[in-house]
């Protein structure tokens, strides 16, 4: 990775002071959690949760809502998230389930298991725009909150990373739909290749009826 001038140093220190504002609210918190998810769109794959907190005065340059980052620097943070947080989680709620229970209820079930896996027991969330059942810890729902709050943003980087390379793996096992490119979306090509080849096991029943017959 490249050098930062000092100028361009001192605007990334700005810009990630201004996003933990939050953290800086709650600083009386011994444990900030940040909550996010990844794949509530896709019409293939698991929905994807993460839960992270952050050491307090915790410097990640360049983090930021995993959807405005590329590949590999949403891999480098993930590393880095990894090394420096006091604890993470990410929880997986697989496509039966999903078509069981609904996309909501499915991305609420992996957040609260995201929370119940941390090592660490937080005692505040901050969650990006919704509440999660079933907890007895304090929660902060913020609109666009990966792109407000440090804790949130580390989390859709894990949610995002972890996701992706399940998809990835799953490109591998049904090359045929191009999972590797697309990581379950609905892409024209996505689609194509449902018209052309059907849902494979790991496909939203749910989801892809607007497209193909689905038994």
């Amino acid at each position: 990775m490249r050098k930062l001038s000092e100028a361009a140093l001192q605007k990334e220190r700005e810009r990630l002071y201004s996003m933990g504002s939050y953290e800086r609210e709650y600083s009386a918190c011994t444990g900030i959690c940040g909550i996010d998810e990844a794949g509530r769109g896709p019409l293939a794959g698991p929905v994807a949760a993460g839960a992270v907190i952050l050491p307090k005065s915790c410097e990640i340059l360049f983090l930021n809502d995993s959807k405005k980052l590329s590949p590999e620097r949403r891999d480098l943070l993930y590393d880095e998230i990894k090394e420096k947080a006091v604890s993470f989680s990410v929880c997986l709620v697989g496509p039966e389930k999903i078509d069981e229970i609904n996309i909501l209820n499915a991305t609420l079930l992996a957040m609260k298991g995201a929370v119940e896996g941390l090592k660490v027991k937080p005692d505040i969330l901050l969650i990006d725009a919704v509440r999660i059942p079933g907890l007895s810890i304090p929660e902060v729902p913020i609109i666009k909150g990966d792109a407000k709050s440090l804790s949130i943003a580390a989390a859709s980087v894990m949610a995002k990373v972890t996701r992706d390379r399940i998809m990835l793996e799953m490109d591998r096992q049904y090359p045929q739909y191009g999972f590797a490119r697309h990581k379950g979306y609905g892409t024209a090509e996505h689609i194509a290749a449902l018209k052309k080849y059907g849902p494979c096991p790991i496909h939203r029943r749910s989801f892809i009826g607007l497209f193909v017959p689905v038994d």
